[in-house]
């Protein structure tokens, strides 16, 4: 069952969240609001375990590096010689 929302929105909003939980934290804001992030950063990777299972998981927690462009504009390097004139 594919996931219905990219993984990289949800990794985006879990950072955010979790951002948020420490700001809340610093900044001396009451109890419940910090338990209330930090209990939605929580269930964010819990609910994708739930959709995906533990690959899905392990992908939003450990994305995977792309490989360097090294053609200018994530070209390939054969693409790259044909524009060259």
């Amino acid at each position: 069952m594919p996931i219905p929302v990219p993984i990289a929105r949800v990794r985006r909003k879990l950072v955010v969240f979790a951002a948020l939980t420490g700001v809340a934290a610093l900044a001396d804001l009451p109890g419940w609001t910090v338990v209330a992030l930090g209990l939605t950063s929580l269930a964010i990777p819990l609910a994708v375990t739930a959709v995906g299972g533990a690959a899905l998981t392990r992908e939003l927690l450990l994305p995977r590096r792309g490989a360097a462009a090294t053609g200018g504009l994530g070209h390939t390097a054969e693409q790259g010689e044909r524009f060259v004139t």
